[in-house]
């Protein structure tokens, strides 16, 4: 088909054809950002934490009025709740994943370095850590039991103690030495005394999303025995069908156990709630944007549809001319479709240029990131689908006009 034609048409209504390609523009723009948004939350959403989520509970816990032997009776719960039927494993932690707020450092590779290499999160861990939580070691090994300290020993000012080995995960070795074996290596953590990597688990999330998705595993396990009014978390690991049981057995053995305590109920939950809580925010942004690029689809299908109809109401006599001179149906067709794929193209190629500028706006405004490529032509196919699908009504309409009654109309 003759695109000359085409043109010469659309040169003669300048004004609605460039209302539709600058829609088209703007649909192509926001849809391809808005995909890339929406794919980039379904990817958080849907991480691998590396834990034994379905099987691990939270218990949150702090004292009225402090404790003055807070160790032994940390010492006490964790005997307690081992003891407990149904209770595979239990530890006690500064910090659990899928919540707002975390304990983080700077990580050097040289000592007096200026600038910190990396920032990752901590995780004081005593020895029943790794088997709590569920990790897998893939590489080196776990801390001895000679290894462990308490966290008062280490915070005195006076103390000389130094932390014999840190555990990091995968993700964040490799950021540290890529295409190098990091374990034996050194990293500086707190001062300028060197921490030997001992270990490598293969996953472990940060409690936030500090550092963005990029740096969601950068966390760090040092051999740090915490008590539980440092964080308050007792986590249990019990089998799946027995998580709500145990929970609150253990809530009702904590509260009678030791000084006057408070359990923070709202906190006091299964892994898989604080997660399901974690990316509340998420999921509701990833619908939101859902429903945003389903009614600009459905805006731009029917501005289409409604100036495909208006030309085809203006065009009645030259659409009976041409189907007189013996212009087939299928050709009167091709011909809306061929005009709409124009206008389309133009405003896809338009379009892509503002998803860019748009992606480049939002990197620097709000540190997302870069809008991979493949989005553009993704964004592209939908709106030549759409297109072409929106004018097809009228296209066919066009099609069915008579050539005696177009030619009397005229």
């Amino acid at each position: 088909m003759e695109i000359r034609p085409i043109l010469s048409t659309l040169m003669r209504h300048k004004t609605a054809a460039a209302l539709i390609v600058l829609q088209v523009a703007l649909t192509c723009a926001i849809i391809c950002n808005a995909l890339f948004m929406i794919g980039e939350r379904i990817a958080q959403i849907s991480e691998v934490s590396g834990l034994a989520e379905n099987e691990l509970i939270r218990i949150q816990i702090i004292p009225v009025g402090g404790d003055s032997d807070s160790k032994a009776q940390t010492q006490a719960d964790l005997a307690m709740l081992r003891a407990m039927p149904g209770v595979k494993a239990a530890t006690t932690v500064n910090q659990v994943p899928f919540v707002n707020s975390s304990w983080n450092s700077g990580v050097n590779l040289q000592p007096d370095q200026q600038r910190p290499t990396l920032n990752a999160s901590n995780y004081m861990a005593e020895e029943s850590f790794i088997e709590t939580f569920g990790l897998n070691l893939v590489a080196g090994r776990n801390f001895t039991a000679d290894e462990y300290l308490h966290f008062d020993a280490l915070n005195d000012p006076e103390s000389e103690i130094r932390v014999p080995g840190v555990i990091l995960t995968r993700s964040m070795a490799t950021r540290l030495f890529p295409g190098e074996d990091p374990l034996g290596k050194s990293i500086y953590v707190w001062g300028n005394d060197p921490m030997p990597i001992i270990g490598i688990v293969e996953h472990l999330v940060r409690p936030s999303m500090q550092g963005g998705p990029a740096a969601r595993e950068y966390a760090m396990i040092f051999p740090i025995k915490v008590d539980y009014n440092l964080g308050g978390n007792y986590v249990i690991r019990t089998s799946p069908e027995r998580r709500q049981e145990v929970l609150d057995a253990a809530s009702d053995a904590l509260r009678k156990s030791g000084p006057r305590r408070i359990i923070l109920e709202q906190n006091t939950k299964a892994f898989e709630q604080l997660r399901s809580d974690f990316y509340q925010q998420q999921r509701g942004m990833a619908w939101l944007l859902g429903v945003v690029c389903v009614a600009l689809l459905l805006v731009t299908a029917l501005g289409i549809v409604g100036l495909a109809s208006f030309w085809v109401q203006q065009r009645t006599k030259q659409i009976g001319v041409r189907r007189a001179l013996g212009a087939t149906r299928g050709q009167i067709l091709r011909y809306f479709q061929t005009e709409n794929f124009v206008l389309a193209s133009i405003g896809i190629v338009l379009g892509m240029l503002a998803a860019f500028g748009i992606n480049q706006w939002l990197m620097s405004a709000y540190e997302t990131a870069r809008l991979p490529w493949h989005y553009l032509p993704i964004g592209a196919v939908a709106l030549w689908l759409l297109g072409q699908v929106a004018v097809l009504g009228p296209a066919r309409r066009a099609a069915s006009v008579p050539p005696a009654i177009a030619t009397r109309t005229a």
